[in-house]
């Protein structure tokens, strides 16, 4: 039975990682919180600690056999533009430590979850070699951009001294059970939820809504680690992880209305700045190594973010 660390695990993918793991025989599943605290879950042991503290992170990590890093310190879109530094220090610090003490005690397997706010906008899928390093990132991703691409080499670096596998996931926006609701640290599809379902008349789109996304749900997220775990056979893997489709806002918006059952009118404000950007992924890559490919559509993900709003926060 292979020991495995979840960093991270009272946040949103790492209870949906937590919850997941905990109920397979294969693994001893060792969960990490920081202020959050522990939830009710079945064969779990529970750690406290702080991920900046070195004594802290060697003592977590010794005698584990996989670490999934999904720890970091986030926020919303009110953040990204306010305070960005936040997103840039903690993190860099974190995964330093957590990649050095992975080497150091011989870790089989250590997962990092990236982002895909390095890529240019896009009207095609786009490919893990579509990044270019000369191209400026979008001002306001420019810390946290560049926070996960040194994350993304140090876990090559270490891959190359031939000890530890590495996974590198660049996934787009996820959503699901778990995620910020709240409108002052949630993101998109979160945010769109909250204001959906709290909604009595109608609801404000901010701009022209022409933004796309590409989203996928959680538990689709959550199937691609299990098939990097089992499956990568090299040192180090860095895979592109979406829907592979593109909406933009406004349709979602529309769709989520639709499905929520609500009469609710759409207004756009058009005081609010619109940036006409689309992104989506090409995820062939871990189709052809792992098998991978996402089985939750838009609508039905929808379906079930909605259902468990109902039961769980309204």
């Amino acid at each position: 039975m292979k020991k495995i660390l979840i960093c991270g695990a009272t946040g949103f993918i790492g209870r949906n990682l937590t919850e997941s793991f905990a109920i397979k025989q294969e693994y001893e599943v060792h969960a990490v919180w920081h202020q959050r605290p522990p939830f009710e879950v079945g064969k779990v042991t529970w750690h406290q600690g702080d991920l900046r503290n070195p004594q802290d992170v060697e003592r977590l990590v010794a005698g584990m056999d996989v670490i999934i890093q999904a720890a970091a310190t986030t926020s919303g879109s009110k953040d990204t533009v306010n305070r960005p530094y936040i997103h840039v220090t903690d993190n860099a610090v974190m995964n330093s430590l957590l990649l050095r003490a992975a080497f150091d005690c011989n870790v089989e397997h250590f997962v990092f979850f990236s982002c895909t706010v390095m890529y240019q906008s896009s009207e095609k899928a786009l490919l893990e070699d579509d990044f270019d390093a000369s191209q400026e990132l979008h001002p306001r991703y420019l810390g946290i951009g560049w926070t996960k691409l040194y994350v993304e080499k140090m876990c090559e670096f270490f891959a190359r001294m031939g000890r530890t596998r590495h996974t590198v996931i660049r996934h787009s926006n996820i959503y699901g059970l778990y995620d910020k609701y709240d409108l002052e640290r949630s993101h998109v599809f979160g945010a769109t939820v909250t204001k959906v379902m709290t909604a009595n008349e109608k609801i404000v789109v901010w701009g022209t809504g022409e933004e796309e996304r590409d989203l996928l749900h959680v538990e689709d997220l959550v199937k691609f680690v299990e098939l990097s775990l089992s499956k990568q056979t090299a040192l180090y893997e860095l895979f592109n992880c979406g829907l592979g489709k593109a909406i933009s806002i406004r349709k979602l918006v529309e769709m989520m209305v639709k499905i929520s059952g609500k009469s609710l009118d759409i207004e756009h404000d058009l005081s609010k700045p619109t940036i006409k950007t689309s992104l989506f992924l090409d995820c062939n890559k871990a189709k052809q190594q792992l098998g991978w490919e996402p089985v939750i559509d838009l609508e039905e993900g929808i379906r079930r973010t909605l259902e468990w709003y109902r039961k769980n926060i309204l």
